[in-house]
């Protein structure tokens, strides 16, 4: 496959995007008007007043010219450029006809042979410039001496060596940056494209985040005061003071779900941990406000064990809290149970909650509780991703007629970094 040989950085009809490239065609166009002048000179110096010297001095200035009508013309071998350089090299030929010492001119048409043509073609040239070089050179000799003949076709071969090298040397490195361009724009893509995935998991993980929190508050209390206000019309008539009761509780059930909007508006942190105490202190106030709701709720006792050496990070305060506040949102609204405990047990390496109740109970299969009415719930699936996200684990214990112990177990010395996004859940509720 034939490819025209350019010059180093010369891709579109000039040398300019290569300094190396612009300062070699300034040399070579120096060197040839240099060896046109001294060859010029050296003929009018020994055949002064010749019949030809009007045809020598008309046929330089004409080479001359010519050759100033190249970089007009551009580098690509369009018609219109290979026939300024059949003409260039034509009247250069008639001048070493006439005049040998012409000849060495030829080492500046070699470059812009080897610039312009195909590599076969500019090899063609090369050797047909050389022959004549040779020929020229054995005009001038007074006898045969084998250095003319050698000589111009070795330096015709190193020229033409140096300048494919260079050209090889310039394609390589436009290679090598059309790569690191791409190399640099694969990794702006990918990039971008990272970014915008974690911007997408982020979302992800934030949007579970905010279901769990407003599962564990806001829904678990507005199903709360429905059940205290539905209570409230069916005694309304028999028991006024009993329906009272209930609406005085769901209010202060409204109140409390109030604070915590304003919370999730505020920070998202549990209202109960926000007015100080700890963990100990809100889960003891948790215990006092499902006592409150009267008639029907089960009694929810709070016991604390062992002694914390070292406060807990916030978000395991905050997520055994809402885990507490599910559990017993599923204890007062499934179980049937008169009596739940809470209980806080503080370890050298760990904290674990249990949660156990009374109630009716459920079978716990391989995959997790098996709800008898066949509706996969919220509840349980976000206390496992809660959990999961601190590197912690959820167990259930349960069995038709025996009540049910939730138990969420933290480790204090590891887990996963706080970025973790929650994976998503499977359990029923």
């Amino acid at each position: 496959m034939h490819h025209r040989i350019d010059p180093p950085g010369d891709s579109a009809g000039g040398v300019g995007g290569d300094p190396d490239a612009r300062w070699l065609a300034l040399l070579m166009h120096a060197a040839f008007f240099l060896l046109l002048s001294a060859s010029l000179t050296r003929f009018l110096m020994r055949h002064p007043g010749e019949a030809r010297t009007p045809w020598i001095i008309a046929l330089s200035v004409t080479l001359a010219v010519l050759y100033l009508l190249g970089p007009v013309l551009g580098s690509r071998p369009t018609p219109r450029r290979l026939a300024w350089l059949g003409i260039l090299v034509a009247v250069w030929m008639v001048l070493v006809v006439l005049a040998p010492s012409f000849a060495w001119c030829a080492v500046p048409l070699f470059y812009t042979g080897l610039r312009i043509l195909p590599p076969r073609a500019a090899l063609a040239l090369v050797a047909l410039l050389t022959a004549f070089v040779v020929a020229a050179q054995l005009r001038l000799a007074t006898g045969f001496d084998p250095n003319l003949v050698l000589a111009p076709p070795a330096v015709a071969a190193v020229a033409t060596a140096v300048f494919v090298h260079m050209q090889r040397q310039a394609a390589r490195q436009r290679e090598l940056a059309a790569r690191q361009r791409e190399l640099i724009d694969d990794l702006l893509r990918t990039r971008r494209e990272l970014a915008a995935t974690e911007r997408r998991e982020g979302t992800l993980a934030e949007r579970q985040r905010l279901s769990m929190e407003i599962h564990d508050t806001l829904a678990q209390g507005l199903s709360s005061q429905q059940m205290l206000l539905q209570a409230a019309d069916r005694t309304w008539e028999a028991d006024p003071d009993a329906a009272r009761r209930h609406v005085r509780t769901a209010t202060g059930i409204a109140e409390r779900n109030l604070a915590e909007a304003r919370r999730f508006v505020h920070d998202l942190a549990p209202a109960d941990l926000a007015e100080g105490g700890g963990l100990e202190a809100a889960l003891h106030a948790l215990a006092a406000r499902e006592n409150a709701q009267g008639q029907g709720a089960p009694t929810v006792r709070c016991h604390v064990e062992g002694t914390r050496a070292a406060v807990l990070p916030d978000r395991v305060q905050s997520a055994l809290l809402r885990i507490a506040q599910g559990a017993l949102a599923n204890v007062r609204e499934h179980s049937g149970a008169t009596a739940a405990g809470l209980t806080l047990t503080h370890l050298d390496d760990r904290v674990v909650l249990d949660v156990g109740d009374n109630g009716r109970g459920f079978t716990v299969g391989p995959d997790g509780p098996r709800p008898a009415n066949g509706v996969r719930g919220h509840g349980l699936p976000a206390m496992r991703a809660r959990l999961r996200q601190l590197g912690g684990t959820l167990t259930i214990e349960s069995a038709p007629g025996e009540g049910t112990v939730l138990s969420a177990e933290v480790p204090l010395t590891t887990g996963p970094t706080a970025h973790a996004a929650p994976t998503a859940p499977e359990e029923p509720a």
